[in-house]
């Protein structure tokens, strides 16, 4: 089986050094977000490297990879999947999609959420909007994963103008607990003022005062100075 001898390689490839540092990166301590999460210490831009070889592996051979306990090994299916979305044509992005949703538990750190989640969730809701109600149900997961997933997939909406599901689950997480969650939405915000800053603007009058710090410091984070000087010491709209 190809997915066999892919983890091999990844497994051949892996650094000791590398990840040790990378396991303490994603907080995988007890007690952490990223608990248990193993690392073979291999760098993005090498997983890239292999993509063109196996652009043809069969999903079935990729959602094996997904399963992997290899946090790298996870990681690239998830580069195939997005790839053969991009690729693909409808009944592939169907299928694609479908398999994310299915292997959600195994999309369980943020870079994995966020290498992917735009370019098939978002992407494939994008142009069925009457199915978007998915980011609703997965923003009130209690998974912090589904909810990331959930809010960094409207990153694809963003990018093509659109922000009114953005700017609602960015409301409906306002109170979440997660730093994370706080991190995400911050940068969704200030994603959508890179595309019309009014919007951005208008969002924060309403909901500045009561947004997680860290959630309103990435929203703001490229204002000019003296400006997000007001925002956190809470005068802007006085």
């Amino acid at each position: 089986m190809k997915h066999r001898r892919i983890i091999e390689t990844l497994e051949a490839l892996g650094d000791s050094d590398t990840a040790s540092r990378t396991q303490s990166f994603f907080k995988t301590a007890r007690g952490d977000y990223g608990y248990g999460d193993r690392f073979l210490g291999i760098r993005v831009p090498v997983l890239r490297k292999f993509l063109p070889d196996y652009r043809t592996l069969a999903l079935q051979e990729v959602e094996q990879l997904l399963s992997s306990h290899w946090h790298e090994v996870r990681l690239f299916a998830l580069l195939l999947l997005v790839d053969r979305f991009q690729r693909g044509d409808e009944s592939i992005q169907e299928q694609i999609y479908r398999i994310y949703l299915s292997h959600r538990s195994s999309i369980n750190n943020w870079d994995l959420v966020d290498s992917s989640a735009p370019q098939i969730v978002g992407a494939y809701l994008y142009q069925r909007k009457n199915a978007v109600d998915v980011l609703y149900r997965l923003a009130q997961s209690e998974s912090l994963w589904d909810r990331r997933i959930a809010i960094v997939a409207c990153l694809y909406f963003i990018r093509q103008g659109e922000f009114e599901e953005a700017l609602s689950l960015s409301e409906r997480l306002l109170d979440d607990s997660h730093d994370l969650i706080h991190k995400a939405v911050g940068w969704m915000l200030r994603e959508i003022g890179k595309q019309n800053l009014a919007v951005e603007q208008a969002f924060l009058a309403r909901h500045y005062r009561k947004m997680p710090r860290t959630m309103l410091r990435y929203a703001i984070e490229k204002f000019p100075e003296e400006t997000r000087q007001a925002y956190l010491k809470g005068k802007i709209g006085n």
